[in-house]
């Protein structure tokens, strides 16, 4: 069964990734507010999913 958190961490990524793609306003630096959003999502789902990894790993 797939993880969950993983789908929903890399469906983020994707949707950062295409967002940054076809954005005029944002940079590598700086981000629309939806830009920001998507961006803070993605980092969110990593986050998580990386510190839950961390923790099945002790």
């Amino acid at each position: 069964m797939p993880d969950d958190m993983h789908r929903r961490y890399q469906d983020a990524h994707t949707a950062h990734q295409e967002h940054a793609r076809t954005c005029t306003t944002c940079t590598d630096t700086q981000r629309c507010p939806t830009g920001q959003r998507v961006y803070d999502s993605f980092t969110r789902l990593q986050d998580a999913y990386l510190n839950r990894q961390r923790q099945l790993r002790r």
